[in-house]
């Protein structure tokens, strides 16, 4: 079997709603799909949902190594032959993870297609579903605790809370959801490196009544000595997010005390194999994981989702970015029902592309330009 093609081709996905986080407000977000075909006509998609201030990436970028770097690369190549491909093209993509996720996301889904099997089942099976919770951003308190409400109406059982803008309105607000929702809901936060040691610290100590999971990635991603600090100190665990790109990032955490979770994105990371090495590096240090995303599109979604039912270290998820998206172009791959995550029964990463017509006007046009 030989990789025939590749394209790629970029699609502006609008948001139902803004929401703000530490750094920026999002309305709208731009993933780069990618399709990789054979010569007895099996189809692979990946999708790059680039986050300039987590990688440095944007679609534009995304879309000249897909075709400067992966096309000469991939084209007239077995795909069944993932590692050596992937090997070949890290080096070329160096700091380049969403490019380099999209297209291990695209061999990926060829391999499950291959061997007709899902691939959370190809990958070891551990879990055949798991909760993820749902965020929400940065609003004033009653907004946050009637968005709680409703929420925890549809069935979530995990509330994400986004904040490190104002230590004492994010105290205010998670003792409210806590007051609102009830002690039976998980209820996690993200300060999305917005505090210094001192709030992370001020922010635990006040809000120890509501029974926090974890606080994720309090402080600057490049100060490792604030995280293991704080890991040390606080009895509340702290989640490494930004600070962890790649394995070597996570050896160091692991083997430094650095924090006592990790969260997991395959569009930080490059994609599903890596992945799944960073939660075997974790597991041996005794650190679990949460497989975690962008704002993408529910392909990249299925895809982490595949990873965190295959992988025993992993403890939770937060696969939620593609809730809201109003023009997905990918139907399938994760089935929530109660706040918790199934993936589909068909092969590969279960996704089926709903938008036939315009990606071939999209790729024409791309081409041509």
């Amino acid at each position: 079997m030989k990789i025939t093609q590749v394209e790629a081709w970029p699609i502006d996905l609008k948001l139902s709603e803004p929401y703000t986080i530490a750094y920026e407000t999002i309305d709208m977000v731009v993933n780069v799909i990618v399709r990789i075909e054979t010569d007895q006509g099996l189809v692979g998609y990946g999708c790059a949902a680039p986050d300039e201030f987590v990688t440095g990436e944007n679609h534009t970028t995304v879309l000249k190594a897909i075709y400067d770097v992966v096309v000469p690369i991939v084209t007239g190549a077995d795909p069944l032959r993932m590692a050596w491909l992937l090997e070949q093209l890290k080096p070329m993509l160096r700091n380049q993870y969403a490019a380099l996720a999209a297209v291990d996301l695209a061999l990926h889904d060829l391999l499950g297609k291959i061997a007709d099997l899902p691939l959370w089942q190809l990958l070891g099976g551990y879990r055949d579903g798991i909760i993820t919770s749902i965020t929400i951003g940065i609003l004033p308190e009653a907004e946050t605790v009637a968005r709680a409400e409703a929420w925890v109406r549809q069935g979530f059982r995990c509330l994400k809370l986004k904040g490190g803008q104002d230590v004492e309105a994010d105290v205010a607000r998670v003792r409210k959801v806590r007051e609102a929702v009830g002690k039976h809901i998980a209820i996690r936060f993200d300060a999305n490196q917005g505090y210094t040691v001192e709030q992370t610290i001020q922010f635990v100590m006040k809000t120890q009544s509501a029974g926090l999971e974890f606080i994720e990635q309090p402080t600057p991603k490049r100060d490792r000595d604030a995280l293991k600090y704080l890991s040390s100190h606080l009895a509340l665990p702290v989640m490494a997010d930004e600070s962890v790109l790649n394995v070597r990032d996570t050896y160091l955490l692991v083997t430094t005390n650095g924090a006592k979770l990790i969260n997991v994105k395959l569009m930080k990371m490059g994609g599903i194999a890596e992945a799944l090495r960073i939660c075997e590096v974790a597991r041996a240090g005794g650190v679990h994981a949460m497989v975690g995303c962008m704002d993408e599109s529910v392909l990249g979604i299925a895809a982490g989702l595949h990873v965190a039912l295959a992988q025993p270290n992993v403890k939770y998820a937060d696969l939620d970015g593609h809730i809201g998206l109003l023009n997905d172009p990918f139907a399938g791959g994760a089935q929530l029902k109660d706040g918790m995550l199934f993936p589909s029964d068909k092969p590969g990463l279960g996704c089926e592309w709903i938008d036939k017509e315009s990606s071939s006007k999209i790729v024409s046009d791309h081409v041509s330009a």
